[in-house]
C-alpha cells in the first residue's frame, strides 16, 4: 500500500539530560502530537480543505462584520456584543490553525493502491457480529475522518484497531471501553 506523502513540518528538539545517556535530544509530548501524522482519504482532505476555504473567506468576513456593527454600538470596554464577536474570532481563528495543522501533516491515501488481502485505512470492510449475528460494514478512516453515523471507522478505535492486518474469514475479538468483549469476523474486505 503507498500512501501520497506531504512534507511534514519540523519542530525543534530539546535537550535532556538523563544520568545513563547524558544528554539526548527529546521532543515533548506535544511537539510529538504537532508532528502526528493524519491519515485522509481523497474525499475526506477536499472536505478540510473546503471547510478551510469557507472558514478564511465567508466565516471571517461574517465575524469581521459583526466586530464592525459591534464597535458602532458605542464603548468597547462595555460591549457585550463586542466581546461576544471578538470571542468569536479568537475561536475562528483557532479553528482556522487547527485545520491548517491537519492539512500540513495530512497524509493521503491513494485508493487504487489499498490492499483488499487485509484491513488497513482505505478499505471498506462487512463485520458480523459473532453472538448478535448482525452484520456491519465500515469504511476505515483515519481519525479526522470518523463518523459512526456515516459508518466511517477511525483506525484508532477500539474496534478499528483491533480489525487492522486482518484478513477476511478471521474472527477478531474486540474489547469495548465498557470492557465487554465483541467478537467479529471479517467477512468482505474491499477499497472504497
Amino acid at each position: 500500500m503507498s500512501f501520497a506523502r506531504r512534507p511534514l513540518r519540523q519542530v525543534p528538539f530539546t535537550t535532556v539530560a538523563t544520568p545513563e545517556i547524558g544528554r539526548k535530544p527529546h521532543r515533548s509530548r506535544l511537539e510529538a502530537e504537532i508532528l502526528k501524522e493524519v491519515l485522509l482519504t481523497p474525499e475526506g482532505y477536499e472536505k478540510l480543505t473546503h471547510e478551510l476555504d469557507v472558514l478564511r473567506t465567508e466565516k471571517r468576513r461574517e465575524v469581521a462584520d459583526r466586530i464592525r456593527v459591534a464597535r458602532e454600538f458605542g464603548d468597547i470596554a462595555e460591549n457585550a456584543e463586542y466581546d461576544d464577536a471578538k470571542n468569536e474570532q479568537a475561536m475562528l481563528e483557532h479553528k482556522i490553525a487547527q485545520l491548517e495543522e491537519r492539512l500540513l501533516s495530512a497524509r493521503v491515501i491513494d485508493v487504487d493502491d489499498v490492499d483488499t488481502s487485509v484491513v488497513s485505512v482505505g478499505s471498506v470492510v462487512r463485520l458480523r457480529d459473532v453472538d448478535a449475528k448482525e452484520t456491519v460494514k465500515y469504511h476505515i478512516v483515519g481519525s479526522a475522518e470518523a463518523n459512526p453515523a456515516e459508518f466511517k471507522l477511525s483506525n484508532e478505535s477500539p474496534v478499528g484497531r483491533a480489525i487492522l492486518g486482518h484478513k477476511k474469514g478471521e474472527t477478531v475479538e474486540v474489547l469495548t471501553p465498557r470492557g465487554s468483549k465483541i467478537k467479529f469476523k471479517i467477512m468482505e474486505i474491499s477499497a472504497a
